[in-house]
């Protein structure tokens, strides 16, 4: 198995377009591509890409655990604590998870749900134990969203509630990014064709339009080629350990976040619509091999019953959302 006590551990694997020579990276409203310059020694510049950002690539590593057909954990993970929101009007029917908001136990869904009337918002500042007066402590934090879900630990929140004192923000453990570098634009376009409206008509006499979605549009793409892509994924170890859980769950922990990589470059790299990468070689990094599949699910088998035996919660912990408009709080608990 690979050693844990480095302070980082780190791979890349260089990739190449599985279809064609070409690929679709990701986009930002208004800027369309991520694009940025790299520098060599000599003080040269490569024009380069951002093909999947950081935060993009914490919830793919994330999804890899998630069973999205099943809406529930993959067998593998299924007894570590994570919370599930129901519908308050049909607690029967499943709305999201801490799993997949965006902010995890932080999210509205979340924190403006109950459990047995108690609200998470009030249940999740007494397990964290955020008072007033009172310092930040992260080991014992730590240990309480082992209850919770020890993913947040791996992908990272920020408790930013007033009523959460203090508003602790715990770091993403895991962080992979995916970028091209030498690259170029490959211009081209297409036609959107409609075979039935052949007259667009006199939109004033009620006959719709393009803005409708009728007619034939002539269209311009971009898309890219590079002499280099590659993703590069890092574990921070060092940080994992600082929450002194102990070495049997800062293991399970590290082994997740290896599974999570190892299950992603093996599940298919079709990121887009056009853009189905894959690797040209095998993971390199400074903790020798990533190791396959099999052997980090034996492991995880292995340890996870130890490591969550004397959790308050063991799977799913389900609470309901209503939709309501909560009434404003501030620190304290003043209505």
């Amino acid at each position: 198995m690979i050693t844990t006590d480095l302070h980082r551990i780190r791979f890349e694997v260089p990739l190449r377009p599985a279809f064609g020579s070409t690929f679709q990276p990701t986009g930002f409203p208004d800027i369309g591509a991520g694009t940025f310059d790299t520098f060599a020694d000599d003080g040269s510049t490569t024009p380069s890409l951002l093909v999947e950002s950081v935060q993009s690539m914490a919830n793919r590593l994330e999804a890899t655990a998630w069973d999205h057909g099943a809406q529930q954990p993959v067998d593998l993970i299924a007894d570590l604590p994570y919370i599930r929101v129901h519908r308050a009007s049909a607690p029967e029917e499943f709305l999201t998870s801490s799993r997949l908001e965006a902010h995890r136990i932080a999210s509205a869904f979340v924190r403006e749900a109950t459990l047995d009337g108690t609200k998470m918002l009030d249940l999740i500042a007494s397990r964290l134990g955020l008072e007033n007066d009172k310092p930040l402590n992260f080991p014992a934090m730590a240990d309480a969203l082992m209850g919770l879900d020890p993913f947040v630990l791996l992908h990272g929140t920020f408790f930013n509630n007033k009523a959460w004192w203090g508003q602790p923000r715990f770091t993403r453990a895991v962080s992979a990014v995916i970028e091209a570098h030498d690259v170029r634009r490959a211009v081209s376009g297409g036609r959107k064709s409609d075979s039935v409206r052949h007259a667009l008509g006199d939109q004033s006499e009620g006959a719709g339009g393009t803005s409708e979605g009728y007619g034939s549009v002539p269209f311009h793409r971009v898309e890219w080629t590079a002499r280099e892509i590659r993703a590069m994924f890092a574990i921070d170890t060092a940080l994992l350990r600082s929450y002194g859980l102990g070495e049997l769950r800062t293991e399970l922990l590290t082994t997740l976040a290896l599974w999570e990589i190892r299950s992603f470059l093996d599940g298919g790299l079709r990121l887009r619509t056009a853009c189905d990468l894959e690797p040209v070689a095998k993971p390199t990094g400074n903790a020798g091999d990533l190791p396959e599949r099999p052997e980090l699910t034996a492991r995880i088998t292995e340890l996870l019953p130890r490591a969550i035996a004397d959790l308050p919660t063991q799977g799913a912990l389900t609470v309901l959302w209503n939709g309501e408009k909560p009434k404003k709080k501030t620190a304290g608990g003043a209505q």
